[in-house]
């Protein structure tokens, strides 16, 4: 096992680079410019997340629609209930929310 005092002596000497690297230009200017590429990569990824969700929620709608025609034609011809069609109708609605809202949070950010 490692002696405490080691650990210590390390930790303050890790202290005392860090605080000189961060006092030059060049070392600043990196770390301002991985900062810089960091926040803009991150905000691609969120918005290329949000098309992405968008667009599977809207293709579940989409599923969800053909099953509502398919449940209605049952419900026309009396071999199913009300209740599924309500339930297909629902579905259909809350996914189509769920894409649209996506794409307008990524519409809104830009």
């Amino acid at each position: 096992m490692v002696n405490v005092s080691t650990v210590r002596k390390l930790s303050i000497a890790a202290r005392i680079a860090a605080q000189h690297a961060g006092r030059t230009r060049t070392v600043s200017a990196v770390l301002k410019g991985a900062r810089t590429t960091a926040v803009h990569f991150g905000r691609v990824l969120r918005q290329l997340f949000l098309e992405v969700t968008g667009f599977v929620f809207l293709a579940l709608a989409f599923i969800g629609a053909g099953a509502f025609f398919r449940e209605y034609a049952h419900y026309q011809a009396g071999q199913t209930t009300l209740g599924r069609v309500l339930v297909a109708i629902i579905f259909t609605l809350t996914f189509t929310w769920f894409g649209a809202s996506s794409f307008w949070r990524v519409w809104k950010k830009g």
